[in-house]
């Protein structure tokens, strides 16, 4: 049996080192490709100072052709290492994401959502012949249809003040201390992405103790955000210089005590349990009457699980959208039981009856 490299920064490319590890094995697989900017010539702001653009050599790719073959080999290898209920996020710009999303369908993931990283502080357009380009797109896409992903997302309704995390992030571009520099005080790695990108995404999308690779590591985000959170990591990066710094970034950076870990606990994930356990119980008793939450309606408990008021008669869900004349209704939150002198939502009840099966 293959043992992982678990928490270490692999030299190398990425495909190769993807090849030696076993089907099955990573959770999460982030992947930040090189973009294939196709950039021709230098770029300069209005002072004539000189833009610190991405012209490196890994970026540069001789056709569209070669950077899909490309995009193909390592795509197919992070499906392969996914766990049966893993996921991929992958990030890119108009130059490269719709050749990747592509691929990403072809290959036999399934798409779950595009984000769109709405950028703070962009970059303007120093020429002034397009749109200021402020955003980015990243892909979130389960290993197959069936795949069950983790989505955290009471956690991430949490973080974002308690309202539901739609899917356009505005968050700042890395600088300031956050970016790290050579010693000569340049920029160490030209796409440096913020740390706030991979919170939301480690949070969000993995569990503690959860793997998650990332194949083009360059100067370790993914890890430093994975190693906080209590994540292990697998990095790949092919320049031993980036390597180094992402190593050294790394080994700075304190986990945080195993109780700030937990994240609010989704209840998508929870037990099911039918309305009818709680008549069956005693927790309710036929005849009980229950009261909507506005005070308008009300409902008789029947001895199958069923509710009756006034002319109609069904599931807790059922009578109280016919009550409010809703497409929908959640009766959980809708009907409330009388306790002493308050008034309680029977979600109270299924909650017990939880505790009770995850004791």
């Amino acid at each position: 049996m293959v043992k992982l490299p678990l928490d270490k920064v692999l030299a190398g490319d990425c495909v190769e080192r993807m090849k030696a590890l076993p089907d099955g094995s990573v959770d999460l697989v982030f992947a930040d490709p090189p973009y294939n900017l196709q950039l021709r010539g230098e770029l300069h702001r209005p002072d004539n100072s000189k833009v610190d653009a991405v012209d490196d050599e890994w970026d540069r790719f001789d056709s569209f052709a070669a950077y899909d073959a490309f995009t193909r080999a390592w795509l197919a290898e992070a499906r392969r290492i996914l766990k049966p209920d893993g996921a991929l996020w992958v990030i890119g710009t108009y130059h490269n994401v719709f050749r990747v999303g592509a691929a990403v369908q072809d290959l036999g993931f399934w798409l779950l959502n595009d984000v769109i990283w709405r950028k703070s502080n962009p970059m303007p357009n120093f020429r002034g012949t397009r749109f200021c380009n402020a955003h980015e797109t990243l892909i979130w896409a389960s290993r197959s249809e069936q795949a069950r992903p983790t989505f955290n997302y009471d956690a991430l309704k949490q973080l974002n003040d308690g309202l539901q995390m739609r899917s356009d992030w505005v968050l700042p571009l890395c600088t300031g201390g956050e970016r790290l520099q050579t010693e000569e005080g340049q920029k160490a790695h030209p796409t440096q992405k913020p740390e706030a990108l991979l919170h939301r995404v480690i949070i969000g999308t993995t569990n503690p103790g959860e793997v998650i690779l990332d194949p083009f590591f360059g100067t370790g985000t993914t890890g430093a955000v994975a190693k906080r959170l209590g994540r292990r990591f697998i990095g790949i990066e092919r320049d031993e210089r980036y390597a180094r710094i992402a190593r050294a970034r790394i080994d700075s950076v304190d986990r945080a005590d195993s109780d700030a870990l937990a994240v609010t606990g989704s209840k998508r994930r929870e037990p099911r349990i039918p309305f009818g356990q709680l008549v069956e119980r005693g927790m309710l008793q036929p005849g009980e009457v229950l009261v909507s939450y506005n005070g308008r309606h009300r409902a008789k408990v029947r001895a199958d699980g069923t509710l009756i008021a006034e002319s109609v008669s069904g599931s807790i869900h059922q009578v109280g959208a016919a009550l409010e004349g809703a497409p929908s209704c959640n009766g959980w939150t809708y009907w409330h039981f009388r306790t002493g002198k308050e008034d309680r939502p029977i979600d109270v009840l299924r909650q017990q009856l939880r505790a009770e099966l995850q004791s």
